[in-house]
């Protein structure tokens, strides 16, 4: 016969040490946030004295100042990359507080593409929708989706340098509703696929490795999840599977705070 008594002990141990444990996660990541911020700083006053000896030397005269001016070009890249990395860091690390509101999904996708329309022209690349007009309204915050959506098309742009299509796709679910992001560019071998969602895993030279994840924490921060199928040489697809509430809310916006994973 089991034995209740201990079995409320053993689940308030587990509780106490999941507890335990987000609580050390938390920390963690304050304190990784501290250190990133603090780096910022001396990279600032860094940059700027890099652009004011690129001034300096803006018109060489002699092969010595050619060289020079060379060397600053490479500090001035590197401090670039060294920014960017920071930024999507501190993007990928913090704890969000989410402000969910009644959301058309087709709405804000076509903000999304009409943003990035231009860039995905110069590319070569063709954007086809195809989005379902009878969607019912789901809950988001606009900023975080829009951002996790952006790395997805940025991720899409960058598997297909020689051009290609990009098809974007809405429906109902038995759940909620789904978007499909498919490019027809380089594709992923099993490897990549298994790693995709893993921080500062990337195949890009000079990649952050933290857009795919950010996007897949906003959208789980969501209720949602995503899916990555592909083949290479072929394509890659990406679904997103929101869920559609009930009943909308009818005065102020929803809030979640997400918990930072294990």
């Amino acid at each position: 016969m089991t034995n209740p008594t201990l079995n409320d002990s053993t689940g308030l141990d587990l509780e106490r040490l999941n507890q335990q444990l987000i609580d050390r996660y938390t920390e963690i990541a304050r304190l990784a946030g501290g250190l990133a911020h603090e780096i910022k700083n001396p990279l600032s006053t860094i940059r700027l004295n890099m652009d004011l000896l690129a001034e300096e030397f803006a018109n060489p005269e002699s092969p010595k100042e050619r060289r020079a001016l060379a060397k600053i070009r490479v500090v001035q890249r590197e401090c670039q990359r060294l920014q960017e990395l920071l930024d999507n860091f501190l993007d990928f690390a913090k704890v969000r507080r989410y402000h969910f509101q009644p959301s058309d999904l087709n709405h804000v996708v076509r903000q999304i593409l009409d943003l990035y329309k231009a860039k995905l022209q110069q590319a070569g690349i063709e954007v086809i929708d195809y989005l379902a007009s009878d969607l019912p309204l789901v809950l988001l915050d606009r900023e975080a989706f829009e951002s996790a959506l952006s790395n997805l098309i940025i991720n899409a742009e960058q598997a297909m340098p020689n051009g290609g299509q990009l098809v974007v796709r809405t429906y109902r679910t038995p759940e909620g509703v789904a978007l499909e992001l498919i490019d027809t560019g380089c594709g992923m071998d099993e490897h990549t696929l298994e790693h995709i969602f893993e921080a500062f895993f990337s195949t890009k030279k000079g990649g952050s490795g933290l857009g795919l994840p950010t996007a897949k924490r906003i959208i789980e921060g969501h209720g949602g999840t995503i899916e990555v199928r592909s083949q290479v040489g072929t394509g890659t697809q990406f679904t997103i599977r929101l869920p559609a509430p009930r009943c909308i809310p009818a005065e102020t916006p929803q809030e979640r705070l997400e918990l930072p994973a294990e």
